[in-house]
């Protein structure tokens, strides 16, 4: 089942640290805490020994811990961890250098050290200028100005234009990120929750969208964020409307704005990790092997460097996109089998990152390992994987939980559990049902089960199966109706049936095509 995350902040927190960091937390503690804060550390302790939140029990192993006083000591402890992390913190952060040489540039000039506030304030705005973090530029533009309005610095002759035209383009600059960026979450959250586009009717709707949301001057901004949430609102438009060459050129353009910019990888590898991963699905999409085998290997070696493993944060994402990857690799070199093999370790990936695991990733997940169970033929441990989606109350991806239920109902078809078909074949029509409408392959898949998984004449159903695989082949190539395949392989599934031949290998020999 779905992992059985606490919704308890501190509980997660404590969960998240490393042996270095709870070692640290208690040095902090002993340092900076007074002798009435040791309930903390204790608070601390037992959290920390808890596999599950639970009050009651924390309440009765803490007895000097009171009912009253547990959210103020919670939320004390929460603040220290944090202050803690702080200190530690050995990376460079670029954010952080350009707060304190802000706080500096304020110090120095409520000394009445103007020169040399204005030279702390150059060296800030020529930081955040190298690192694209155009916000503390501007912060440091307007503190400059009101130094420079306020007081006699002899600097002022040519630098009012500079620092006005400066202030204008930046502006600007900031409201181009601020639309693009707007766009790419709203593109991103539609596909969350709709997946791809259906039909020209939903195709069009995005279409208009897009074109309307799209700023004008956008293609001609010559920032490195412009450029990235350009790219990236191209990538989420492409691959909802399942135009995957599309999808391809501008997931590429994405991930080479980090070799054309270098210095942003450490401090945006979130973005790159994004990147990568659309292009390895882009490649897997337009089943182009030799490219994906070949950005697998650069993903792969981008996750064992320093910058892939540069906070927790990236080293979870990193992980589980390049798990995500070489389960997409298995389907297309059609290796069931080898894919089945990783499942273990890809379970205890799930466990580790759970935190750090969107239930959107945990559904795709699931859904893929079911395919290759399926694909292998077995199909009770389909079965078992798919009721992970279907018993899993969230609103998200209609889609996939559509497929789902198609292919638990498949399952049981196949093993022979025709006593539970036909409540099975109800529940489907009532969730069908309550989707807006289904894509012509979903209305053909439906229309043949409920009139033909009760057949017990092998000839009627070959024939049925025949009719329906060459019904469903006139679409395999259409751009709305081709996403079906993508994500149950009917065609294979009823090729085998027809044929007589292994499913495995049926679906194998379709993959490498």
């Amino acid at each position: 089942m779905p992992s059985n995350r606490s919704s308890d902040a501190l509980f997660q927190l404590v969960k998240s640290l490393g042996k270095a960091e709870k070692r640290n937390f208690k040095l902090f503690v002993g340092r900076n805490s007074a002798s009435g804060d040791l309930k903390i550390a204790q608070l601390f302790d037992l959290l920390d020994k808890m596999p599950d939140y639970d009050e009651a029990n924390l309440l009765k192993k803490g007895s000097s811990l009171k009912k009253e006083q547990l959210p103020n000591l919670k939320a004390n402890l929460y603040k220290q961890i944090l202050a803690s992390l702080r200190v530690m913190r050995e990376e460079v952060n670029v954010e952080n250098q350009l707060h304190e040489q802000l706080e500096y540039a304020r110090i120095l000039y409520d000394k009445g050290l103007y020169q040399q506030s204005l030279r702390m304030l150059e060296r800030t705005r020529e930081l955040a200028k190298h690192y694209h973090q155009n916000s503390f530029w501007l912060q440091a533009l307007v503190f400059e100005k009101k130094i420079e309005s306020l007081h006699i610095t002899r600097s002022m002759r040519h630098r009012a234009e500079e620092i006005a035209l400066e202030v204008r383009l930046l502006n600007e600059r900031l409201a181009m990120v601020g639309r693009l960026s707007n766009l790419a979450l709203q593109l991103y959250s539609w596909y969350i929750h709709y997946g791809h586009a259906r039909d020209e009717k939903e195709a069009e709707a995005i279409r208009e969208f897009f074109t309307a949301q799209l700023p004008v001057a956008a293609r001609q901004s010559e920032g490195f964020f412009e450029k990235l949430y350009l790219y990236q609102s191209y990538c989420w438009y492409a691959f909802i409307s399942q135009d995957f060459l599309m999808h391809y050129r501008y997931a590429r353009k994405w991930a080479d704005l980090f070799e054309t910019y270098p210095q942003m990888l450490r401090i945006e590898a979130p973005y790159y990790v994004k990147a990568m991963h659309n292009l390895l699905l882009a490649h897997f999409m337009l089943r182009n092997h030799k490219g994906f085998v070949s950005d697998l290997a650069k993903f792969e070696t981008f996750a064992a460097s320093e910058d892939g493993k540069f906070n927790e944060n990236i080293r979870a994402q990193t992980v589980i996109y390049v798990y995500i990857a070489k389960l997409n690799g298995y389907f297309l070199a059609g290796d069931f089998a080898g894919g089945i093999a990783i499942v273990p370790e890809l379970e205890k990936m799930l466990d580790t990152y759970s935190l750090q695991t969107d239930r959107h990733r945990e559904l795709v997940f699931y859904y893929k390992i079911a395919c290759l169970y399926f694909g292998n033929g077995d199909f009770k441990n389909t079965i078992d994987y798919l009721h992970r989606i279907i018993h899993w109350k969230v609103d998200l991806r209609n889609d996939l939980q559509c497929y789902a239920r198609l292919l638990h109902l498949i399952s049981h078809y196949e093993l022979g559990n025709y006593s539970i078909l036909e409540h099975l074949i109800k529940s489907v029509y009532r969730f069908m049902a309550k989707m807006e409408h289904l894509s012509v392959v979903e209305e053909e898949i439906f229309r043949f089960i409920r009139k033909s998984f009760g057949l017990t004449n092998n000839t009627q159903i070959k024939a049925a199966l025949s009719a329906l695989l060459e019904r469903l082949r006139r679409y395999e190539k259409s751009p709305y109706e081709g996403r079906s395949f993508m994500y149950l392989d009917v065609i294979g599934w009823l090729e085998s049936k027809v044929s007589g031949q292994h499913l495995n290998e049926v679906i194998s020999r379709r993959m490498r095509r």
